[in-house]
């Protein structure tokens, strides 16, 4: 099995992106199915950028093994009040900051399931998010 781990930084909109492109070269070496690869680099890069835009940063644990990817971000932020409404295409509460940066489309979350195989989200207000994305190989 093989473990990674990434740090994601609040407002880092610079680096965002940077653990699902690394991500897809560690898939990529393993010759991992494309469209298996793009699935989960979607996933992760929607739940960094939800990371960065909503939360006070936290950090992105990776499993790989030989049958799936199991990718956990944890952030430490302000919850999810209504997880069945975020799951809304459209629905957002991103500032108007992160709206004119181009994000904040409210397609994060619905992205993220219609990527993975499995997702579970556990979140807490005022404590944060846990997201657990897996995809089958």
């Amino acid at each position: 099995m093989m473990h990674t781990e990434f740090t994601v930084v609040e407002g880092d909109f610079s680096n965002a992106g940077k653990a699902s492109s690394e991500i897809k070269k560690m898939l990529k070496q393993l010759d991992i199915n494309p469209q298996k690869i793009k699935k989960m680099v979607v996933a992760v890069y929607e739940a960094e950028v939800n990371a960065i835009a909503h939360a006070y940063g936290g950090t992105i644990d990776v499993d790989i093994d030989q049958s799936k990817i199991c990718v956990v971000i944890k952030d430490v932020g302000p919850g999810i009040p209504d997880i069945e409404k975020a799951m809304q295409k459209g629905f957002s509460t991103a500032s108007a900051k992160v709206r004119e940066m181009g994000f904040g489309a409210g397609m994060g979350l619905p992205n993220i399931k219609n990527n993975v195989d499995e997702l579970d989200i556990k979140t807490e207000i005022g404590v944060g998010t846990e997201v657990r994305m897996v995809v089958n190989f």
